[in-house]
Parts: structure tokens; sequence; C-alpha cells
């Protein structure tokens, strides 16, 4: 029979709409040159993942910190798919964990230690995320679509989130890098393409051209760097000037001014990520599950600052009136060591669950009659349950009891300490009450007055310290 003859059952879509006859005939990968991309693949998202989460606490742009949770999160799934798929092609062993060209580590290396955040962007931005689509797109042009659909499918999600991303980071790139920055990083963003050329492509396809690749910035190794840091609209990152708990939990408040604290907690959240992300960085010889599990987590949790910022935005207020502080990341980075962290962090997260925790925000979100806080809450105590169960899948395993695990979080938290009268010596802050401003402003907002009761509220986290064990989440 010719091909060309060839017809379906009445017509029906052929070969379940997956391709043409004639792409299901044509040569393509063989399943060893399948997986040697593959792994490639692999290697880059995961040094993507380690890339977006360990610049995290350091970045002082509040939109990045977001921006860099999220990415994270979408490498860490790719990673875990494609080791998925690597482990079904009669890979045993899978030697996922070997670098699969050494031209390839020193890229990633250089993005990692880009000393600034335009480099860093023009370096992920620009440069590896480009390159990682480019190997996507020619693996389904080069590759069977029938036979390596499972590969193709991942190839096509991938590539699809990665378009979302590679937009971002334009954008970035236009808003933050001037000429000036694109000039300085000229020499440098030769050297990636160099590391590039030498590899045969981020793929390893193209002709291997000889190319003197030095390291840079990367020769001296990468280290961590916890302390956070904050863009100029956060003028006063120690001032814990009001206890947010200490009124959304007292009754003699009325609901609906509650809603600006719920969103102050909210936003008050960017500590998470930056907290998470040392944990994550500082944690190594996981398997993938943790780290995909624990940035699921980190990600969530930038998202529930997102919603505080949106919070302020929907009310009229603008919320660098209020004080976002950075002292809970600030004290658990440079205070305990990443195990301790994450035990704080399950600590937490636990004390959250019961009916007085994140029920009792929804129910006082709900009493306040904005369908948006009322929504912002229910998504929040969802997650937190969730989160609750990270904790008790990757570090109650390692305690003989759920209750030994949250003695030993509780010892750790015990730990951090805050020292108040230094900070207020040293300059660093005033504890400002800013509460009665932005309640005015959401007063006039409403076209009500202020409750005088509401407005001389005055509680601080400095003469309320037992309420410290709740300044998180």
């Amino acid at each position: 029979m010719n091909p060309a003859d060839y017809q379906t059952y009445r017509g029906l879509p052929l070969l379940a709409g997956v391709c043409s006859l004639e792409e299901a005939m044509r040569p393509g990968l063989s399943v060893e040159e399948c997986v040697r991309r593959l792994k490639r693949y692999h290697y880059a998202f995961k040094r993507l993942h380690q890339i977006f989460t360990a610049r995290i606490t350091a970045e002082p742009i509040y939109e990045l910190k977001m921006a860099f949770s999220l990415h994270a999160y979408l490498c860490a799934e790719h990673v875990a798919d494609l080791r998925k798929r690597v482990s079904e092609m009669r890979e045993p062993p899978l030697g996922l964990e070997a670098v699969p060209d050494p031209n390839l580590e020193i890229f990633f290396d250089e993005i990692l230690a880009a000393p600034t955040t335009e480099e860093l962007l023009l370096g992920v931005y620009g440069k590896a995320v480009p390159a990682l689509q480019m190997a996507l797109q020619r693996h389904l042009s080069d590759t069977n679509l029938l036979v390596d659909h499972p590969s193709v499918r991942l190839c096509r999600y991938a590539m699809r989130e990665l378009y979302e991303v590679a937009e971002y980071g334009a954008q970035s790139i236009a808003c933050l890098v001037d000429q000036a920055a694109q000039e300085k990083a000229t020499e440098w963003l030769q050297l990636l393409d160099d590391c590039l050329a030498a590899a045969g492509a981020l793929d390893g396809v193209d002709t291997i051209e000889e190319r003197v690749v030095v390291r840079r910035y990367s020769a001296t190794p990468y280290v961590y760097d916890g302390v956070p840091r904050r863009d100029e609209r956060f003028p006063d990152p120690y001032n814990m000037g009001v206890n947010a708990e200490a009124f959304i939990y007292d009754e003699q408040y009325p609901p609906k001014p509650k809603i600006l604290m719920l969103f102050y907690k909210r936003l008050r959240e960017i500590d998470v990520p930056e907290m998470m992300a040392s944990i994550i960085t500082e944690t190594p010889g996981k398997p993938w599950g943790y780290y995909l599990d624990m940035t699921r987590q980190l990600w969530d949790e930038a998202r529930h600052a997102m919603m505080g910022e949106v919070g302020f935005v929907s009310l009229g207020i603008d919320w660098r009136k209020v004080m976002i502080n950075y002292t809970w990341s600030l004290g658990l980075n440079t205070q305990l060591e990443p195990w301790e962290r994450h035990a704080v962090l399950y600590y937490i997260e636990r004390g959250l669950m019961p009916n007085s925790g994140k029920r009792f925000e929804w129910e006082v979100a709900l009493a306040s009659q904005n369908p948006l806080s009322a929504l912002f809450q229910d998504y929040d105590w969802a997650d937190e349950v969730l989160h609750s169960n990270i904790g008790r899948d990757w570090y109650v395993p390692e305690f003989k009891s759920t209750q030994e695990a949250l003695r030993y979080g509780d010892e750790c938290w015990s730990k951090v300490l805050s020292d108040w009268t230094a900070w207020r010596e040293q300059g660093l802050t005033q504890h400002r009450n800013w509460w009665p401003e932005v309640y005015t402003q959401a007063c006039e907002q409403w076209g009500v007055e202020p409750d005088p009761k509401v407005l001389a509220y005055n509680e601080s986290y400095e003469n309320k310290r037992a309420d410290l064990k709740s300044v998180s989440g």
C-alpha cells in the first residue's frame, strides 16, 4: 500500500491526533540520544532552580524575590518530571547527579555568582533560559513525535512555562538594566556564550567550538548570603511597633479594621521565602521530592505576601506606610542551622492548624464582609494545611514522634534572640507605631470616622514578647 493512500476508519484522526503519518514514519532520536539530551535539560533546570532559590534572600527588590520564588518552583517541577522520564528509559543507574559537561557547569556557576542584580538578570533570563528553550525546541524537531511522545509532552509543557519565564525576564531587563550596565557586562556575557559554544550548545548537539573558557565570578566559589535585604520601599525592616496578632485575636476590636492586620500579616510573609531559601540552599543530598515540596511551600509563601500587597492596593492604601520587617528571617538565618530553621518552620505551621489559627483568621475575614480578604484567608488556610503535611513528610520522620519533633522546634525557636534595645540604640529603628496612620487612611477610603478605641491601638511586639512565637505565617 502506498502510504499516501492510507486511510483511517471513516476518516477518523490518525494516530490519536499525536502527529501525521509522515511525522510518525520519519527517523528520530534513539533512546540513547534522547536520554543524553534529557539529562542535559535536567541539569539545566536543576541549576536554574539552585540559582533562583539561592538569590532570593539577598535580592533587595521585592518583585524579583516573588518572581524568583515562582521560577524556582517551576524549575523544581520540571526537574522531577525529567527524572521520572529518564527512569523509564532503560537507565539504571540514572546518573542524574553527574555534570553532563564541564563547560555547562562553568556557565551556571558564573550566573549563580553574578555580583549584581543586573548581571544576574542578563545571565539567567538573557542567556540560560533562551538556551534551554532552544534545546527543547530542537528536541521536538529532531525526535519522532509518536515513539517519544512522553518526552514530547514534557518538552512542550516546559516550553510553555519557559515562555512565561522568558517574558518576565525580558521585561525585567528592560526595566532594570540600562545601557551602561549592559555594556559593563559585555565581556562576561561573551564568557557565557563561550561556555555554551564549548559545550556544543546546552543540548550538546552543535559542533563543539574551541573556546578558551576561564572562570571569572565563579573563580571564587559562590557562598550563599543568608542576610535578607529589602529595597527602599521597606524603610524600617527592624520595626516591630505593631503586634498584628494581638489585635486580630482581641475580641474588643471589630472585624473590619482587622482585615488591615490580616493584609499586613500576609505581606509580612516575604520573610518566609527569604528563610526557606536558606534551608533549601544549605541542605544538600536530599531526594528531589524534598526540594520539590519545599520549593512549592516557598512559592506559596511568596503568593501569600502578594495577597497582602493586593489587599492593601484594593483598599487604596499605600502599603509602603506599613513597616514590613525582616527580623524573623534575619534571626533564623543568622542564628540557627538549616535543620533548626526547618524545625521552627514546622513548629509554627503546626501551631496554625488549630481552630484558633487559620480557621479563626478566615472567620475574621468573613465577618469583616470583605470578600477579597475572605478569599485570601480561605486559600491561605488550605496552603498551610499542605505545608504542615510537607513538614510531616520531610521533618517529623527524623524523630520518634510528632510531639518530640514539636518540642525540638520550640527549643530551636527559643534560641532566636531579638535585641530590641540594641536595635534602637544603634539607630536601626524606633519601633514606630504606624497603625493610626494606616487605619485613618483606610477609614477615609471607607467613608467612615475612625473608631477612637481602634485608633488608639498601640500594642507592639516589644512589650508583648510572648506573641513572638506567632510572628510568622
